[in-house]
């Protein structure tokens, strides 16, 4: 130990780190996180290989057994945003098992990306690329930034993505910079743009923090672009997604040493799975998280098909979507959201994605539920109708008769 408290760093010759990303069916996409995996290798001066949580190979467990063979310490660094399930539940068992599988080797597990100076510095940058493009200088202008964030379930990374936005913000002339997702939670790109329409700024730089250049980055550049021509006063363009920009490795070489040090701080005072926060008490519990991870693993596992295609999810049965809009959330739906959810989750039968919608157009019938692919929407239901929607249609396929409003 140093005298600071803080353990002292490893010798390099006999560790290697592991970069670990998320996985894609877009093998692009797993190239750009090998692609970091050798610039940090050389950034370092150690080795570091790649792995991947799904949808690619090798999984994490099979990366350590690989890197175990010529090192006594592997570290992990993660390539991930923010920290939601992957990062909270995921990682750190897939860390615990290959501790297990391997007691004479020390594995030390890094934290996400998360909100970095080098970060906000590269969004700016972006930012710049687009305003020089559509012939805007923030200085003369009233240039707006909506950042937009994938989004999750977690109110932690959600959180993290507005704190971007506001350190992007501050110090620099844009007129604003607001926070938008993609999906899961509000407020998604298109509303974002709509209410930052109504300011008229003379411009609008859509910014997709996301690391490849994939099916979201195409989402938030084809909503960028419809805005555009919806509202011809106002110029907007999306930029370009992080990539494999060398401020990246800034942080990642940060995790790094923290991680070798033992000195990773998580987010623990807002952590959903640590504490109760209003909407997500049913999430607490360190059994809950872990049993959920389990979970998420056997999904890639009970499959008639694995051999064939390990790494991709089964498709729900069903969705189901709940307008959480300005009318149905006075109404209620906020509360009928969390009440389906945690039926499906206390369901052994329930096999449902169930997320928020945008208006479904029936306003003052809510709060609305739509249930695909049967086409049967339910209207004025409260938060006492979820468990009767879950227990009876998503479980025995029995539609609440005196719920519907109409079918498609």
């Amino acid at each position: 130990m140093t005298a600071s408290g803080t353990a002292t760093p490893a010798a390099l010759d006999d560790e290697a780190v592991l970069l670990v990303g998320h996985g894609s069916r877009r093998e692009k996409s797993n190239e750009q996180v090998r692609a970091l995996a050798a610039d940090l290798e050389g950034r370092l001066g150690v080795p570091v290989d790649a792995g991947f949580l799904e949808l690619a190979e090798p999984d994490i467990a099979d990366a350590i057994d690989a890197l175990a063979a010529s090192v006594s310490r592997v570290t992990l660094v993660q390539l991930s945003l923010f920290a939601a399930s992957h990062v909270k539940n995921d990682v750190p068992l897939a860390v615990q098992q290959a501790r297990t599988a391997h007691p004479d080797l020390t594995v030390h597990s890094g934290a996400h990306l998360g909100v970095h100076p080098a970060l906000v510095d590269l969004l700016d940058d972006r930012a710049a690329a687009v305003e020089a493009d559509l012939g805007v200088d923030r200085e003369a202008d009233d240039v707006a930034v909506v950042l937009c964030a994938r989004g999750s379930s977690d109110p932690d990374a959600n959180a993290d993505a507005h704190k971007l936005a506001r350190l992007l913000y501050e110090g620099r002339a844009f007129a604003s910079v607001d926070t938008a997702f993609v999906g899961v939670t509000d407020p998604l790109l298109d509303e974002a743009l709509h209410d930052v329409a109504k300011r008229r700024p003379d411009a609008v730089v859509v910014l997709p923090y996301m690391l490849g250049d994939g099916v979201l980055t195409g989402r938030v550049r084809d909503g960028a672009d419809a805005f555009d021509d919806e509202y011809p006063y106002v110029d907007a363009a999306a930029g370009d997604p992080l990539g494999t920009d060398p401020r990246i490795l800034d942080v990642l070489g940060d995790r790094w040493q923290e991680a070798r040090t033992d000195s990773v701080d998580m987010s623990c005072d807002t952590c959903k799975y640590k504490v109760e926060l209003d909407g997500y008490e049913a999430d607490v519990g360190g059994a809950r998280a872990m049993l959920r991870a389990l979970t998420h693993q056997s999904e890639h596992a009970d499959r008639d098909d694995v051999d064939d295609d390990p790494h991709v999810h089964d498709a729900p049965e069903k969705h189901v979507a709940v307008c959480t809009n300005q009318t149905c959330a006075a109404d209620g739906a906020p509360a009928v959201l969390e009440g389906l959810r945690q039926a499906a989750r206390d369901s052994e039968e329930c096999d449902a994605r169930i997320t928020r919608s945008s208006c479904l157009g029936r306003c003052g019938d809510g709060p609305m539920v739509a249930v695909y692919p049967d086409g049967v929407w339910y209207g004025d239901v409260d938060g006492d109708d979820a468990d009767r929607i879950v227990s009876s249609h998503l479980d025995r396929e029995r539609i609440v008769s005196d719920l519907v409003d109409q079918t498609l």
